[in-house]
C-alpha cells in the first residue's frame, strides 16, 4: 500500500488558521471587545488589545473587571472548541470552507463561571491561556488565566463549567 503523501505545511497552517478565525469571527462581541488568537499548534494563546473602551475606572486607570471576566470566559469557550473541534480538522472531516461561509459548530454553554480578580489589569495588552481540567461527551470544567507583563504575575484566573453541545443527529 502507497503511502500518502503530507500536506504541504502550509495548506495546514491556513486551514488552522481558517478554522480559528472562523470560529472567533462567528461570535460579534469577541469582534467587539478585539479578543484575537495567537495559535501555536494546537495550543492557543487569547490576546485582549488594550483600547480606552476597556478602562472601568479611570483614576487608576484599570481594565473593567466585566472585561476581564469575559476575557476570561471567551478564552475558555474557545479554547475548548478548538480541542472540541481539533481532531475532526485535521483528519478533514470537518470542512474549512463551510466554516468560513458561516456553518460553524454550535459553542459550549456556560454552566458557571467564577473569576478570582488578583489585581488591576493595567492599561496594556492582556494575555490568556486555558486549559482543560475535564472534558466529556456532555460536561467539560475549564481554568483559564490572564496576565500582562509576566505570566508569572497573573491579573486574573477564572474557573469554568460548560454543557458541551450535542451533535447533530443528522451527522451521527
Amino acid at each position: 500500500m502507497a503511502r500518502k503523501t503530507p500536506e504541504p505545511v502550509q495548506v495546514v497552517k491556513q486551514r488552522r488558521d481558517g478554522a480559528l478565525n472562523a470560529l472567533v469571527d462567528g461570535v460579534p462581541y469577541i469582534r467587539f471587545l478585539g479578543i484575537t488568537f495567537d495559535r501555536r499548534g494546537d495550543e492557543l494563546t487569547g490576546l485582549l488589545s488594550f483600547d480606552e473602551k476597556l478602562i472601568g475606572n479611570p483614576m487608576l486607570p484599570a481594565i473593567h473587571g466585566g472585561v476581564t471576566s469575559a476575557f476570561l470566559e471567551v478564552t475558555a469557550m474557545i479554547s475548548l472548541s478548538w480541542a472540541h473541534i481539533w481532531a475532526d480538522l485535521e483528519s478533514g472531516a470537518l470542512d474549512v470552507d463551510a466554516l468560513t461561509a458561516g456553518n460553524l459548530p454550535r459553542l459550549p454553554k456556560t454552566i458557571d463561571f467564577t473569576v478570582d480578580y488578583l489585581r488591576s489589569g493595567l492599561p496594556r495588552d492582556a494575555y490568556a491561556r486555558a486549559t482543560i481540567t475535564r472534558a466529556g461527551r456532555r460536561y467539560a470544567s475549564v481554568q483559564a488565566e490572564a496576565w500582562q507583563d509576566n505570566r508569572d504575575r497573573p491579573f486574573a484566573q477564572a474557573t469554568a463549567h460548560f454543557l458541551m453541545p450535542r451533535p447533530d443527529p443528522g451527522n451521527d
